[in-house]
């Protein structure tokens, strides 16, 4: 649960809501600190399975794991108090069946203190997304580049670069707000498909390399704080926080072995001891 029970956090009606309106802010968080940091500034936090690339350095989001979304999903509700948090469901855990995927989303959600669940695929996953919905949880899609799908995809591929591959990323978005989800993230996809898209479907589209006609946006924390070494072209770096922690990390270094740091300031001094009285 959170730490902050006494206030409210964004509903996913709310969201909803927000449609075609004002955009909706997001960003993905995999800890505490860095949730309590941003959580002011955003409506939406998705725990996103890329923390297998950027927290565990692996080369794809495949081999992250249900209690490692588990865990660093309790970590951001616990540092959140206002933004609604959403759990990716990761690789494994919701295609062999719509009951597997409700069993995981179910002890995700208890587990975690989070609002939603979010899971790749478009009309494949229709009927998964409608028995999660109509048994309580709610579900964000995602459709376009979809990082787990790589090995079928061939890699990390723009989405609808060729007006022939239109109508089955349409009908994906479709059948998902058919299916009842809150809102869809469309990745990687040209700006053409994702700005119709977001005019054929009633409930919010999110985009990540897509396009600013879409009803939202989210990029990687780190990707914007610029502290991956290669981050994605659609990803704008708001600040350089890798240069400054590679600077900090070497004057410590040069102070510690020049034996500069650490000074008196940074040490603590004993407590006066009491005096032993005087023998009569």
């Amino acid at each position: 649960m959170s730490l902050h029970a006494g206030t409210k956090r964004l509903t996913v009606p709310e969201l909803i809501a927000r449609k075609g309106k004002d955009p909706i802010v997001c960003l993905t968080s995999y800890h505490a600190h860095t949730a309590k940091l941003i959580d002011p500034h955003v409506d939406l936090l998705l725990v996103g399975d890329s923390l297998g690339m950027v927290m565990y350095g692996m080369e794809t989001t495949l081999g992250v794991t249900l209690e490692m979304m588990i865990a660093h999903g309790a970590a951001v509700v616990r540092g959140s108090q206002k933004a609604l948090v959403v759990i990716d469901l990761p690789f494994g855990t919701y295609e062999e069946s719509p009951a597997h995927a409700f069993h995981n989303a179910a002890r995700a959600i208890k587990e975690t203190g989070a609002q939603a669940v979010k899971l790749e695929g478009g009309t494949r996953m229709e009927a998964t997304v409608r028995h999660l919905t109509e048994r309580g949880i709610p579900v964000m899609g995602h459709i376009g580049l979809t990082p787990q799908n790589v090995n079928v995809m061939g890699g990390f591929k723009t989405q609808g670069r060729h007006r022939a591959d239109w109508p089955q990323i349409e009908e994906d978005a479709k059948a998902l707000a058919s299916a009842g989800v809150f809102a869809i993230v469309l990745e990687g996809m040209v700006a053409e498909l994702a700005d119709k898209i977001s005019s054929e479907i009633s409930v919010p589209t999110i985009g990540i390399g897509a396009s600013p006609g879409c009803d939202g946006q989210i990029l990687v924390t780190e990707d914007m704080l610029g502290l991956s070494p290669s981050a994605p072209k659609f990803v704008k770096e708001f600040a350089t926080l890798g240069t400054q922690i590679a600077n900090a990390a070497q004057a410590y270094s040069e102070e510690v072995r020049a034996r500069k740091f650490p000074e008196q300031e940074h040490t603590y001094a004993m407590k006066a001891e009491a005096k032993e009285p005087k023998a009569d």
